[in-house]
């Protein structure tokens, strides 16, 4: 890869992390409701999910589930109906006391992880990148040297920023009224997301 080409794939990969998206309400909220530390938890799980999601796309897997009609309807009704669930249990329990303790890191990591995972824009987020960024002329362990380190640096950065945002949020307002909407708020983002994607048409098809 370039280095022109590579500073394109690093604007395009920046641009595509820090868009909010379901991601970025997951690590808001949990820097709000269990602190900057264990939410550090789902920052690793998305950071599992990209290095899933690049190799995957890099041995054509996911062009092969778009290919798939049916497979991928039903991973993205899966994920959908996966998000609208966490949007209504989080509007539910917003009036709940906040306690830093009250959920484990391996129960962090693998709701993170889900939410990583059965999501339609990550899909096409790693197929426009390599659709894009890859060169076909160029063996693609070589490019995956570039791409990996890039890709998961943006990630990281982006997501402990949006789990620090929600940590700061939590400590202005906890116990108040604020807080119990945004928290509502963000569980409303959930819904909109899930039947944003359920009801989204499949990328590259009409």
């Amino acid at each position: 890869m370039s280095w022109n080409a590579w500073i394109i794939f690093a604007v395009f990969w920046a641009v595509f992390v820090t868009t909010p998206g379901p991601n970025a309400v997951n690590c808001i909220t949990n820097g709000m409701t269990i602190g900057f530390r264990r939410g550090l938890w789902a920052v690793l799980a998305i950071l599992t999910q990209a290095s899933l999601f690049l190799s995957l796309s890099a041995a054509g897997v996911t062009a092969l589930i778009i290919a798939s009609p049916a497979a991928f309807q039903i991973l993205k009704l899966l994920g959908a109906g996966f998000l609208v669930y966490l949007g209504i249990r989080g509007w539910i329990i917003a009036r709940r006391p906040v306690r830093a303790d009250e959920r484990p890191g391996a129960s962090v990591y693998w709701r993170a992880l889900a939410i990583a995972t059965f999501n339609p824009k990550s899909v096409a987020g790693y197929l426009a990148a390599f659709s894009q960024f890859v060169q076909p002329d160029v063996p693609i362990g070589a490019q995956m040297w570039v791409i990996f380190p890039t890709a998961l640096s943006l990630t990281s950065l982006s997501y402990a920023g949006y789990t620090a945002l929600g940590a700061g949020l939590g400590r202005a307002a906890l116990g108040a009224v604020f807080n119990v909407w945004l928290r509502r708020i963000l569980a409303l983002c959930f819904i909109i997301y899930g039947i944003l994607l359920g009801s989204a048409a499949t990328p590259g098809r009409v």
